[in-house]
């Protein structure tokens, strides 16, 4: 990368760091964590505590810097512990879940003995595509595992001043479709409450429906959901007032969700939010430069460069709320550009998981 290049990009971040409204504004995993793929960053996300799972899950995603690397020697002794560890743990995993969901679970298992066994067929064969094809199928079992430890009351405290306010208790997956293709995305309600409450609330109104993309930056962010005529966010019928979603973001080591105040705020200068801004397609809330508390209905999918956006070290991480994660159709965003337009945002599942308050 070239320093003229180089000096671009940091211009951009530094002029767009305080985000107003005259030019429509922007708006678990351990530190330093490299980790980008969306899924893996939603496994790490969810609720749960199971330790021996966990391990199985880390040990199976590990590989993907040693798959770049090509690595293979390192990758078949990966998958043999991944594979004592399903098998040797399998009993103390399936115990912790509620006894009537151990069954659904022992099948779960059958199922990632089988896709583990070949995975390391494909690893003695040094057969990439296969290998990961069938890591990703793994590691999907692992998540179909985690979701049977979810627990049917929410997790975290959501303050009372907030009571009023639109909530996603769960996760759900939605589509969103352009005029330059369709994507797919999921909501975490688990990690950020209000946040994606308001979005599936805005979606199942239908409110995004023929927006247009109204800020694109290169390697940064592509922005939409400013509504038609003078507005700058979603009124209200019922209070005829703008309705503001309050900043949002969870730190893995934090007991309960931070609101309406910075990592900078807060002296989390090297913090990684358990929803991080680390991969392309991570979707974002906005918010003015005047107040984090005054977001209402406009937000953007990040553009990730891994140069210059290492999570937990760029601008966005502790200053706006990211909700979700583009998981598939990602490569449309690079076709996307000012005016293109969103289509419908629809919510595939997950709807009834939303509360209109508390």
């Amino acid at each position: 990368m070239t320093y003229q290049k180089l000096l671009s990009y940091l211009t951009i971040f530094l002029t767009t760091i305080t985000f107003t409204w005259v030019e429509p504004a922007f708006s678990a995993l351990p530190p330093g964590n490299a980790v980008k793929d969306p899924y893996a960053i939603l496994r790490n996300g969810l609720p749960i505590e199971q330790k021996d799972l966990r391990e199985l899950q880390h040990k199976l995603e590990d590989t993907s810097d040693l798959v770049r690397g090509g690595r293979w020697p390192a990758i078949s002794k990966s998958v043999t512990r991944s594979q004592f560890l399903a098998t040797n743990r399998k009993k103390a995993i399936i115990e912790s879940i509620s006894n009537e969901k151990q069954k659904e679970a022992e099948n779960i298992f059958i199922e990632l003995k089988k896709d583990l066994d070949a995975l390391g067929e494909q690893a003695s064969a040094k057969n990439k595509i296969e290998f990961i094809n069938l890591r990703r199928q793994s590691l999907k079992q692992i998540g179909n595992l985690e979701a049977l430890f979810l627990k049917e009351e929410f997790p975290y405290l959501i303050p009372n001043e907030f009571n009023n306010l639109p909530r996603l208790l769960g996760r759900a997956n939605v589509s969103i479709k352009t005029d330059k293709g369709e994507m797919k995305a999921i909501i975490d309600g688990y990690n950020a409450p209000l946040t994606s409450g308001a979005f599936i609330d805005l979606a199942l109104k239908g409110f995004y429906d023929g927006l247009p993309i109204n800020r694109a930056e290169e390697f940064f962010v592509l922005q939409t959901g400013d509504p038609k005529g003078p507005e700058i966010g979603y009124i209200d019928p019922g209070t005829k007032e703008e309705r503001n979603i309050p900043l949002e973001i969870r730190v893995p080591e934090k007991e309960e969700t931070i609101y309406n105040q910075t990592f900078e705020e807060l002296g989390l200068y090297t913090a990684t939010p358990t929803l991080p801004f680390a991969t392309p397609g991570a979707l974002g809330w906005s918010h003015s430069g005047k107040a984090v508390n005054d977001g209402s209905s406009q937000f953007f999918f990040f553009l990730y460069d891994a140069e210059l956006n290492p999570a937990g070290r760029n601008l966005i991480d502790g200053n706006n709320s990211a909700f979700g994660y583009v998981v598939e159709g990602v490569e449309i965003l690079d076709k996307l550009e000012v005016n293109d337009k969103i289509i419908s945002i629809k919510v595939l599942d997950g709807a009834e998981k939303l509360k209109e308050n508390a």
